[in-house]
């Protein structure tokens, strides 16, 4: 129903997976799939670690590839992203603070 996403401030009040600090997302992605568009005016700080697969991010000026289980990237606020799954792929993506407003998308 939340597309992965484990921990929140989506989450109702009350239930112990209700932050307002943090979000993390358990991403399984087909060979392929990949973000529409860019996000824009990113607000949080994110750590996207690859569980295993072969998942690509992009940032202004750089593409970062993630091959081997354990890779990650950290990315801060204000930065522009995107990603594609080059295979199957399963991610664990923590982005902090949660900010209320954005989809759980």
């Amino acid at each position: 129903m939340d597309r992965g996403w484990l921990l929140g401030h989506f989450k109702p009040l009350g239930d112990p997976r209700h932050s307002d600090d943090v979000e993390i997302k358990w991403g399984v992605h087909a060979p392929g799939e990949e973000r529409a568009e860019w996000v824009k005016g990113e607000a949080r700080t994110a750590l996207l670690v690859l569980i295993s697969g072969r998942f690509r991010v992009e940032l202004p000026g750089r593409s970062v590839l993630l091959a081997e289980p354990g890779d990650y990237v950290v990315w801060g606020k204000g930065v522009d992203h995107s990603w594609r799954a080059e295979e199957a792929s399963t991610v664990l993506t923590v982005r902090w603070p949660s900010v209320p407003g954005y989809r759980a998308g």
